[in-house]
């Protein structure tokens, strides 16, 4: 496992991390956990994010962001370099959303893409 570095290949905005720390600590989760950030095959677009604390896995490189720990294969960073994590809570629209620079095609819900 590698040690950790300063900087996150995604952003996560005051609001995102606001929010994570409520789920964190509501949830009583530790801080050997760290909040995994990745994608996955599947979803209407082809990929689908991942999002959610786990703890850290041989292939994963650790990141601190402003006191979260973020948990990233490698691998997945040509998917993730540049994205920002937020949280919007409204009256149509309530959840965490991913801006992603590198997605040539998004759908409807937003938590799907494809590269």
């Amino acid at each position: 496992m590698s040690e950790t570095m300063v900087q996150s290949p995604v952003k996560l905005t005051e609001s995102a991390l606001n929010q994570l720390r409520r789920i964190k600590a509501e949830q009583n989760i530790d801080d050997t956990h760290g909040l995994r950030v990745g994608v996955k095959g599947g979803g209407c677009s082809g990929f689908s994010y991942v999002l959610g604390f786990d703890l850290p896995k041989e292939k994963d490189e650790i990141y601190d962001h402003d006191g979260m720990k973020v948990l990233m294969e490698k691998a997945h960073g040509i998917y993730l370099i540049g994205m920002e994590i937020d949280w919007h809570e409204g009256l149509n629209n309530r959840g965490f959303t991913f801006n992603n620079p590198n997605a040539e095609e998004t759908c409807g819900c937003g938590t799907s893409f494809s590269a």
